[in-house]
């Protein structure tokens, strides 16, 4: 059983205090509500609710053609979808069927553009609510989310905490640091300086697609590692088969065109083709924004009220959400006495592990919503730390059946 829908939820006032009179919310449902055994996926920063396989998706869904977590949830999956009831919502803000910068403006009967209101992960966790409780959905049996989408589901604990029973923030932190920062300024700059961006009111003309295909090339180097880009690309040369529209620059015919740039160029040509600029903005700034402490003495007062348990998995190969950061936001939990356990996963994917190493985060998502943290691959209460006081990661035979 599954729905793919879109719901207004009417009036929404967001965290600026700018207001809309309609904010409809796209959100995909798999499985059948029992009334305790409803699993709530918070997607990344340009993720749709086109979370799992589809018999009905007809090769695409809202714009995205594939499920991005499609190894992860589904019927026999670690989120089993046969056994619970799984919702997944589109962002505010995003371009995937929830109402953003590329939606009409009823009084205008224009795109919004930059007039539609700045957005936070706080206005994401309250359509949420708003929709879980159109839905008939109370208290949710768990709450997982990746990357950003991790931050979505802290803002869950710290908001709602009693809503919620089980939680999984996976390659996620309680905020960005300032080289993710930094990084997210300059691709935010490559936009906005595009000449087709137009101070964001460029629908019905061309869109700055240059702009926004720069952005994402420098998404793309967040989420790899050194070791993972060496492998996969290392120095070698694309191939003289390998025709790019246009040279980038007066010497390029003398120089070559390596695969590293290949990719990149693939990847930025397939991001315009489906992503809005608008929305690249007003995404990125709410996960910039966000910080679990905001408001509260500390991270662990602002997740004092929590009283579920909470699996925090991490990658070695990640710098955008580092093992270290995830190993404080477990400390702060232990402070407040908050029930955490952290597992450090070995992978040289850097940030992109969530997404294509399914078999080593679904067994500990699969136990966390079947037994909790007593869970069989959930055995520890932190990472191991050796006689230099690094992380040592946890083996990934624990993670396998």
């Amino acid at each position: 059983m599954t729905t793919k829908e879109r719901i207004d939820l009417g009036e929404f006032r967001f965290e600026s205090g700018e207001s809309i009179s309609n904010l409809e919310v796209a959100y995909e449902t798999y499985g059948e509500f029992t009334g305790d055994n409803a699993v709530l996926v918070c997607h990344a920063l340009t993720g749709s609710a086109h979370v799992a396989r589809r018999p009905d998706a007809g090769g695409e869904t809202a714009g995205q053609a594939r499920a991005w977590w499609g190894d992860v949830v589904g019927p026999g999956k670690a989120i089993d979808t046969t056994e619970y009831y799984v919702v997944c919502t589109n962002a505010p803000g995003s371009c995937y069927g929830t109402t953003g910068p590329a939606s009409e403006n009823p009084e205008t009967g224009k795109p919004y553009g930059t007039d539609f209101p700045p957005v936070t992960v706080g206005d994401w966790t309250r359509a949420q609510r708003e929709l879980l409780d159109a839905l008939g959905v109370g208290r949710i049996h768990a709450i997982v989310g990746g990357s950003v989408g991790g931050m979505n589901v802290l803002d869950w604990l710290r908001r709602f905490p009693d809503d919620v029973e089980r939680a999984c923030a996976v390659a996620a932190a309680a905020r960005l640091d300032a080289q993710c920062l930094a990084l997210d300024t300059v691709a935010r700059r490559a936009i906005t300086s595009d000449p087709n961006w137009n101070g964001g009111h460029y629908y019905g003309g061309e869109p700055p697609e240059a702009g926004l295909a720069r952005a994402r090339q420098i998404g793309h180097i967040m989420y790899l590692s050194k070791t993972s880009m060496a492998r996969k690309f290392g120095r070698r040369s694309a191939g003289r088969e390998t025709v790019r529209e246009e040279p980038p620059d007066a010497a390029a015919a003398f120089f070559p065109y390596r695969e590293v740039e290949s990719y990149l160029d693939y990847q930025a040509d397939k991001f315009t083709d489906r992503f809005d600029a608008n929305s690249y903005l007003y995404m990125t700034r709410a996960m910039d924004d966000f910080d679990l402490s905001a408001g509260y003495e500390s991270d662990a007062d602002a997740l004092a009220a929590f009283e579920g348990e909470l699996l925090l998995l991490s990658f070695t190969g990640d710098w955008h959400f580092t093992v270290e950061q995830a190993e404080a936001l477990a400390d702060a939990c232990r402070e407040t006495g908050v029930d955490v356990a952290h597992h450090v996963i070995e992978s040289d994917h850097g940030h992109d592990a969530f997404l294509v190493e399914p078999e080593k985060v679904g067994p500990p998502l699969s136990d966390l919503l079947e037994e909790g943290l007593a869970g069989r691959a959930i055995t520890d209460t932190g990472p191991e730390v050796d006689d230099t006081g690094d992380f040592a990661p946890v083996h990934t035979s624990l993670f396998s059946e």
